[in-house]
């Protein structure tokens, strides 16, 4: 892992920290994928989840993670986000990962509709192995809220080395741009705020590209 190499002295620094996350809320602008969503009549939030998770795989820096004490590099993903179950509860998903963005979404859909219809809460993570659990990327979304800010509930701060993202209400411009806060939390020793902005460019090429 070359590129890790390059920054082993950063992640050592910040591995001393009691708190070694950063996390980052700003204002994202994006191509108007919400009315080419209407119009194609494919789901909004899924189609936006897909790029983002083919967006934040193209950075080595979101794969890195700390497992029985070294760092590795996953090589899969596992998307999981928050839903309201019937009742009002948060639950959450987890389903498959693909780079198909049809597939992809109709997995999504149907964890969607497990979890909403669980009144248990389900997917916590507890069913699977150490090594597994190191394949999440944490996604929530907060539609009703403009926020300025979140901080993801952490288990322990110190070895919390998986990044969870998070945005809110959409809104559309006068220039043909959606706007919505977005939110990144990562361990400062894999993810600097450089990162997050090549994420934010990554994702709004992405979305670009998609909707010619």
């Amino acid at each position: 892992m070359k590129n890790f190499e390059d920054r082993k002295d950063r992640f050592q620094f910040f591995e001393s920290f009691e708190n070694p996350l950063l996390n980052l809320t700003f204002k994202l602008e994006v191509p108007d994928f919400v009315t080419y969503c209407q119009q194609e009549k494919i789901p909004v939030f899924h189609f936006f989840l897909f790029h983002l998770f083919q967006a934040t795989m193209k950075i080595d820096n979101f794969k890195y993670r700390i497992y029985q004490g070294e760092v590795i590099k996953i090589d899969q993903v596992i998307p999981s986000y928050t839903v309201l179950n019937k009742d009002g509860l948060f639950n959450y998903t987890r389903f498959e990962y693909s780079e198909k963005r049809e597939t992809f979404i109709q997995r999504s859909l149907e964890a969607r509709e497990v979890a909403m219809n669980s009144p248990k809460l389900i997917n916590t993570g507890v069913d699977l192995d150490e090594r597994s659990l190191k394949n999440y990327i944490f996604i929530t979304s907060i539609p009703w809220l403009d926020f300025s800010s979140i901080q993801h509930p952490v288990f322990k701060f110190k070895s919390a080395d998986i990044p969870s993202m998070a945005w809110g209400r959409f809104e559309k411009g006068s220039n043909g741009k959606i706007t919505m806060p977005f939110s990144v939390q990562a361990h400062h020793g894999f993810v600097d705020g450089y990162h997050i902005h090549l994420l934010a460019d990554g994702l709004k090429k992405e979305l670009e590209e998609n909707l010619k």
